[in-house]
């Protein structure tokens, strides 16, 4: 094929993604052909209701209702998966299109966070492209920038709020003084949700693509396993109201770096700067933030979810294969990628801790003596308020590791003043 004939997609999903696909396929195509130096046309779509009126014109394309064989068709280049899932048509049609010799580009991060590795040795033994800017952070260039505009960087660490949902969920709680519940529902009925709501307020999401950007950044197989996952349930309208007093918001927020014990992955709510880019981040924007030890730090900020964004870091992956681009899946070849030890959150940071405390004498000696044992000092203490028979208690601790806390944890509920389980927060400073 020559490097002018038109490069020939098929697109398997067609929902807000798939449709955003063929509406910039449409409205840019003279800018894509003169940009790339050849069209960008598309022979085939699949979905699983042919009959759904999506609001465009399909009859322009031949239809298959199985995506395995849309997938092996002669004429088409580049397979666009867009379905979602970790297996099932989404996994069978992505290892039929790279068997057929044909470039992949998916927006699916659970396919790529349980498969990645197995599906980029075979996508580069084969000689074809496997991209999928779109999984990571919408629209915003993260990928991108990882394997190629930082290359020549020692990555140090990358964090980021990656889920949009949750990002929207905290700020209206703290915007509206409302409690999570209610906010939880509201999001709901938005359709800010999937399915199972688990994946975004649980940090499943989220924590998919943190496993992705691991594997980039530090030259290692993506091992979503490892990732330190906890999400958003526990936190309360009383910790945004007294995070905000202390000067910080609370993010859902995805951090991976290299220690000497190994590579620690954690997607858990934090405590950060109120005043820093990540602490302004409203609704559902995504930011990530990228350390390196010749660039220093790098601020991405950008819609990560939507129809114009996800389909426009799809489309950018569609050109670079058009331009005759290959990069290796992860940044440098998969044979060579290596499996990471994992590490629990070993770098020290401080804690903010919240608990119930009964009115009981001596208290809050029993509870600075727990703390204390598990080799930890306090910063900071508040007492908001006085219930009938407990006081809500805020302690800030100082830089400590989360093992410390996990005992103080187990501890605290040992002494018989603490009602309920206390929540524990790291302060990530930015």
């Amino acid at each position: 094929m020559s490097a002018s004939s038109p490069l020939r997609l098929g697109i398997a999903g067609l929902g807000t993604v798939g449709v955003g696909l063929l509406r910039i396929t449409r409205k840019h195509a003279k800018l894509i052909e003169e940009r790339v130096g050849r069209p960008v046309t598309v022979s085939a779509v699949s979905a699983r209701n042919r009959a759904k009126d999506r609001g465009i014109e399909l009859s322009g394309y031949d239809w298959e209702d199985d995506p395995v064989q849309l997938a092996t068709r002669d004429d088409i280049d580049v397979y666009v998966e867009l379905m979602g899932g970790s297996d099932g048509p989404a996994k069978a049609s992505v290892e039929a299109a790279i068997a057929a010799g044909k470039h992949v580009v998916t927006a699916n991060k659970a396919l790529l966070a349980h498969h990645g590795q197995e599906l980029a040795e075979a996508a580069e033994t084969t000689g074809i492209v496997l991209r999928f800017e779109a999984a990571v952070a919408g629209g915003i260039p993260i990928i991108k920038a990882l394997t190629e505009g930082l290359a020549g960087n020692e990555i140090t660490r990358v964090m980021g709020v990656m889920n949009g949902t949750c990002n929207y969920i905290l700020t209206r709680m703290y915007d509206g003084e409302l409690p999570y519940e209610v906010v939880f529902d509201e999001a709901d009925k938005l359709g800010f949700l999937e399915a199972d709501p688990q994946l975004d307020v649980g940090g499943i999401d989220a924590g998919h693509k943190l496993s992705l950007l691991s594997a980039i950044a530090f030259g290692t197989q993506v091992d979503f396993n490892a990732v330190e996952l906890e999400g958003i349930e526990r936190i309360s309208i009383r910790d945004i109201d007294q995070a905000a007093d202390m000067g910080y918001r609370i993010k859902l927020l995805g951090v991976t770096q290299m220690t000497g014990r190994g590579l620690e992955q954690r997607m858990s709510p934090c405590l950060v700067p109120a005043r820093s880019p990540l602490g302004q981040l409203e609704g559902g924007t995504n930011m990530v933030v990228v350390e390196g030890d010749s660039v220093g730090q790098i601020v991405m900020r950008g819609a990560g979810a939507g129809e114009g964004p996800t389909a426009s870091a799809v489309m950018g992956d569609v050109m670079d294969i058009a331009r005759g681009l290959t990069i290796s899946t992860f940044g440098k070849p998969a044979s060579a990628l290596k499996p990471a030890k994992p590490a629990k959150a070993t770098v020290p940071a401080a804690y903010y801790l919240r608990m119930e405390l009964l009115d009981k004498p001596g208290a809050l000696a029993k509870v600075a003596s727990v703390l204390g044992e598990a080799g930890i000092s306090i910063n900071r203490m508040r007492q908001y308020g006085h219930e009938e028979t407990t006081a809500p208690i805020i302690i800030v601790t100082h830089s400590c590791t989360r093992a410390a806390i996990d005992e103080a944890l187990a501890g605290l509920g040992a002494t018989g003043v603490v009602e309920g389980d206390p929540v524990a927060i790291r302060i990530e400073e930015v």
